[in-house]
């Protein structure tokens, strides 16, 4: 490998900080839990179905996130929440060992594990949450528009 694709490779992790930055910057800068235009709009999948569905609830979920309220972070999307530590552990590491070298635990889950996460996620987003009755009924998001 040449001296620049090795210099490269080093610096691409952090490529992603801006724009990680760049979309906490974003999702504070509006509020999406209120029924205010803005531009983070409503949610795709809910108005192109008129139900819930996988991204329905993530950016209020964030927001919330963002403000340390984890009840409505979970009430807004329960499954995505669940992934954040591990993606947000999955970044560190790779900008960790990738960019300065240090020699970090990497998290080794079986693929079955990914593949019943998936599973569930799907059967959470596009099933349960739209599900008429209690206690689904608190997994419903609303759509603000």
């Amino acid at each position: 490998m040449t001296h620049w694709r090795r210099v490269v490779a080093r610096l691409a992790p952090l490529a992603l900080l801006p724009v990680a930055t760049a979309g906490v910057v974003y999702v504070l800068a509006f509020n999406p839990t209120d029924r205010v235009p803005d531009p983070t709009g409503p949610c795709a999948w809910h108005a192109l179905f008129g139900m819930d569905g996988p991204t329905c609830g993530l950016t209020r979920m964030s927001w919330y996130l963002l403000h340390g309220d984890l009840i409505q972070a979970a009430r807004h999307h329960l499954a995505a929440l669940i992934a954040v530590p591990f993606v947000a552990y999955g970044l560190v590491w790779w900008i960790g060992t990738r960019t300065f070298g240090l020699r970090l635990p990497l998290l080794r889950l079986s693929w079955k594990v990914g593949v019943g996460y998936a599973a569930a996620f799907v059967l959470y987003a596009v099933v349960l949450r739209n599900l008429p009755w209690a206690p689904f009924t608190w997994f419903y998001v609303d759509d603000l528009t």
